[in-house]
């Protein structure tokens, strides 16, 4: 018996009508987008268009659905994003069947980055009364996410002032060249100025000078970081040899430098990245180190930062602060190792937050026998920081604080990293680094709203 197929006819397929109704259900995250953008106040944005002549300006609220679905989704590209309204049925109906330029979706991302941070606020305000968020507790977590900037681009301290130093022969010989040639010692080209190569060079050598005054300010910067840290080791070790009554063992901590050091780097392209170490090799790279925090109930991003900074030392604080007051301050907060220090435990407590910050490396395989261990005694009045706060994540409460970190923040991060494909940004700048920032964690928090109404049958 022979097998019936189906007949082809392309030609007749790209003549039939599709229904965007019937492609696109109800509880399609393009649908939920749209609906959503629908509940936010775009006045500030609407006021800058008031002030602009011109014709008929494409509605903010179709940019906002394209930035916002298209984010959620891993297309970032505003070329990308413009092709998208052409050939996919989902861009079709954000776009409202539009074809902005790419040009044009740029410049939105870039001129509006402040009102998308506001904007931010008004999603979880959003959330909090379909009932899906009630902060309580607070995991918090960053990752590493390449500048648009090549590390090709970045020059040393030591390159610096070696490049100040030929620069600066090459401006005295151009003047004694100069002087020969008024004086008719030496004939030049009729085409070639002394003067005009003069003044490269010494504009040159002004940029140069920028860059070393920025150096030596993050060198200052991280001496004050290192100095505080390197006070509270000598503090540790006073107090273990005063405990013990012996001289504690080991090399004591050297001081630090509050001078550049030879390889700190200045990239000219983007001088606000740096160079860090990557999260998933021993190499390094130019980037911004991207903060978030996270309610552990709802797994909806509630603070987000961004800074230069190439640890995480210094990031607990500006965290809690980017929390929106709007929903209130978490009871209790969890960070891994990388943020512990005796300042971010004392900025939690100013903010009533208590905090669950690993004072080291958690094994990855306990075995059974720490799990029946004993919690022993409080610790007395003469502990570190350091030994109270291991203690209190040794605590019921705090191994169940810690513990979900890994299973709420951390998740977090890795789906914006792997499902949305988010790795680099497009904007330059630490300001408008963040808010493209804001916009990938507004992507993600939409993602997340849409699977929890659903959840709770509000779609």
């Amino acid at each position: 018996m022979t097998k019936k197929f189906t007949l082809l006819n392309y030609e007749e397929t790209l003549d039939q009508k599709v229904s965007l109704r019937e492609a696109l259900p109800l509880t399609h995250l393009a649908r939920f987008t749209v609906e959503i953008i629908a509940q936010l106040d775009l006045s500030k944005i609407y006021a800058h268009f008031s002030v602009l002549g011109g014709g008929t300006a494409i509605a903010p609220e179709i940019l906002l659905a394209l930035l916002f679905y298209g984010y959620a989704t891993g297309v970032f590209s505003s070329r990308k994003l413009e092709q998208a309204t052409y050939e996919n049925l989902a861009f079709r109906f954000v776009s409202n069947n539009l074809h902005p330029d790419h040009a044009t979706i740029a410049n939105f991302r870039k001129t509006f980055r402040v009102e998308i941070q506001n904007l931010f606020v008004e999603l979880l305000m959003l959330a909090e009364m379909a009932g899906i968020l009630k902060l309580e507790n607070l995991s918090g977590d960053g990752t590493k996410i390449h500048a648009d900037a090549s590390k090709s681009k970045a020059v040393s301290y030591k390159r610096l002032e070696k490049m100040e130093a030929e620069l600066r022969q090459d401006v005295e010989k151009l003047f004694a060249l100069a002087e020969k040639a008024e004086q008719g010692e030496v004939q030049l080209p009729a085409d070639w100025f002394p003067g005009n190569e003069i003044m490269l060079r010494q504009e040159r050598l002004a940029k140069l000078a920028e860059a070393k005054a920025v150096l030596k300010a993050r060198a200052q910067e991280r001496y004050q970081l290192e100095q505080a840290e390197y006070e509270a080791k000598l503090r540790e070790r006073e107090e273990k040899a005063q405990k013990s009554g012996r001289k504690p063992g080991g090399t004591p901590p050297q001081p630090p430098n509050a001078q550049p050091r030879a390889t700190d780097q200045y990239n000219f392209t983007d001088p606000e990245s740096r160079i860090m170490k990557n999260s998933n090799n021993a190499g390094f790279d130019q980037h911004y180190n991207a903060q978030i925090g996270v309610d552990q109930k709802a797994r909806l991003i509630v603070a987000v930062t961004l800074s230069n900074h190439p640890n995480d030392k210094r990031e607990v604080e500006p965290i809690l602060d980017a929390i929106p007051p709007e929903i209130g301050q978490p009871d209790a907060a969890a960070f891994d190792n990388g943020f512990y220090s005796e300042a971010n435990v004392k900025a939690c407590q100013r903010r009533g937050v208590t905090p669950y910050i690993a004072t080291g490396r958690e094994p990855h395989h306990l075995s059974w026998e720490s799990f029946l261990e004993e919690l022993g005694a409080a610790p007395g009045v003469g502990a570190t920081p350091k030994e109270q706060m291991a203690y209190q994540l040794r605590t019921k409460i705090g191994q169940t604080i810690y513990r979900l970190r890994k299973s709420t923040v951390e998740p977090v991060i890795g789906i914006i990293k792997e499902v949305l494909g988010f790795r680099q940004f497009s904007l330059r700048g630490l300001a408008a680094a963040l808010g493209e920032w804001y916009l990938v964690c507004i992507a993600y928090n939409l993602k997340r709203m849409c699977t929890l109404y659903q959840a709770k049958g509000l779609l």
